[in-house]
């Protein structure tokens, strides 16, 4: 089912943009694709790179290459406005390469979720580089003395007044273990599920008492 999905589904969904060749996800709208992505779709490279090894070795070189063309794309999501704060959901036109659509930022994990996964499993200090600049983005424009609040326009860097909750179970966290080493929260003992809080591994075992 996985295989299917990747190789048959999301595979089919990928395109690159003109002329920088920037990969992204096409929305789909019964047989029509759509060119426009979310800030919320960039779980996606997380969520590929840790599902490579399952594939044959070039299959999952392939997938992980994916993963981190899509990575670079969900960053410069971030890296092409003026608050180097990413907005919510961005355009693809030919010979335009990305454009932004939807202006606000409210303080969402899903890049940075991505870039933990990519850290962990390649070793390149490149997505830790990534992740600071956005932290620093986070601390120059969303920053205040009681918490955090989100951008109504990431251009002109106007403030919500609210701090989800998720820009503490998530994004600060996965920022955090991206400058942790390794062995806090091992993926080979531990299982982040959607809300990024974690769940220990268990090897199931059989017994009298037990059937598998």
């Amino acid at each position: 089912m996985w295989e299917t999905s990747i190789v048959k589904g999301l595979q089919s969904l990928i395109r690159r943009t003109t002329p920088s060749s920037y990969a992204y996800i096409c929305e789909k709208d019964g047989n029509t694709l759509i060119d426009t992505m979310d800030e919320l779709a960039c779980f996606v490279p997380g969520m590929l790179a840790l599902g490579s090894p399952g594939f044959a070795p070039r299959q999952a070189k392939r997938i992980l290459s994916l993963a981190e063309e899509l990575a670079r794309t969900c960053y410069n999501f971030y890296q092409m406005t003026k608050t180097k704060l990413a907005g919510e959901n961005y355009g693809f036109n030919p010979g335009k390469d990305i454009s932004l659509n939807t202006p606000y930022n409210i303080l969402r994990p899903e890049t940075v979720e991505s870039l933990f996964y990519l850290w962990r499993l390649t070793g390149n200090n490149t997505y830790r580089e990534f992740a600071w600049n956005i932290f620093q983005a986070f601390e120059k424009h969303s920053k205040l003395k009681t918490g955090y609040v989100g951008l109504e326009d990431v251009n002109t860097g106007e403030q919500d007044n609210l701090q989800q909750s998720f820009f503490l179970a998530e994004t600060l966290k996965y920022l955090y273990l991206l400058f942790s080493p390794p062995s806090v929260i091992p993926l080979d003992q531990w299982v982040f599920n959607t809300e990024a809080h974690p769940l220990k591994i268990v090897t199931r075992t059989t017994g009298p008492n037990n059937s598998g």
